[in-house]
């Protein structure tokens, strides 16, 4: 466990070797990675946390507050306590907080892997009207739904990334972690991340974005543009897979991510490479 001005935030680390952080993402906490690390069998230093409002992390934002920073500011306490560089790992929202400390830049990265970032915006950016027009109406929809008083408002969201029916489909007791939660979650959609595509051109980290064949066209789009984005990153499709392949497929996720990580172990990126390749430092270092 960690401490900031802000509070508590989770923090747990184990086994030897370089480090991987790992950021999970909305309803979801460092548990999540547990089946990825056992994969990965100790070759690593693995580190998890939680973003603000999941697990132990106490949540750091307001209704007038609901930017990215507030999850980066999680990500690079993180990476303070671990000491760098380090190799950062996130998922779906937790991509985008991952994102958002590459591009500022503050602090010392390896690699990058984003699994399926929920970078809708990019969608707009580059032309694709019609898959970023249903995401829109699907969380205006979940909004109106919350605001209304719908215990089961994330149904929206669920299914949309899972499919008919997945909200359904959950365990009886993730399902009512979901609708307990739902009101953190609504937060997490409206920080609204949307850099200039052209920012992520900076970005020159080694850089693997995976997405699962199964998920949803939009979010498979979103994967193929950021990866095209980045300045030297390779995109992977994995088969049989949805959005929450941390969990239903943590055996390919720990390989790809492991694969990735010694690469660039291996490669062993100048010591100017590693400490600052980009440097945009668009905000201060939190405290």
């Amino acid at each position: 466990m960690l401490q900031d001005r802000h509070g508590r935030i989770d923090y747990c680390e184990e086994g030897a070797g370089p480090t991987i952080v790992f950021v999970p993402g909305s309803w979801a906490t460092g548990s999540v990675w547990r089946g990825v690390i056992e994969v990965l069998g100790g070759r690593f230093r693995t580190v998890t946390t939680s973003l603000p409002g999941y697990g132990s992390t106490r949540d750091r934002r307001t209704a007038a507050d609901t930017s990215i920073d507030r999850q980066a500011e999680i990500v690079e306490a993180v990476i303070r306590r671990a000491g760098g560089p380090v190799h950062l790992v996130g998922h779906s929202f937790g991509a985008l907080a991952c994102l958002d400390v590459a591009l500022c830049g503050l602090h010392p990265l390896m690699s990058l892997t984003l699994i399926e970032p929920v970078a809708f915006g990019l969608l707009h950016q580059q032309g694709e009207p019609t898959l970023h027009e249903r995401f829109i109406a699907m969380r205006e929809e979940y909004f109106r739904a919350f605001e209304n008083g719908d215990r089961e408002a994330a149904r929206q969201v669920v299914d949309y990334l899972g499919g008919a029916g997945s909200f359904d489909a959950l365990p009886f007791r993730m399902r009512q972690y979901v609708v307990d939660a739902t009101a953190t979650h609504v937060l997490d959609m409206r920080s609204e991340y949307d850099p200039k595509l052209s920012a992520f051109a900076n970005i020159l980290l080694p850089s693997l974005v995976i997405c699962g064949e199964r998920s949803p066209q939009s979010l498979r789009r979103s994967a193929e543009i950021l990866s095209g984005a980045l300045a030297n990153a390779s995109l992977c499709a994995l088969p049989g897979a949805g959005h929450l392949m941390p969990a239903t497929h943590a055996a390919e996720v720990a390989k790809r991510i492991g694969d990735h990580v010694s690469k660039t172990e291996a490669l062993a990126w100048s010591s100017l490479s590693i400490a600052s390749p980009f440097g945009l430092g668009c905000r201060e270092p939190a405290s």
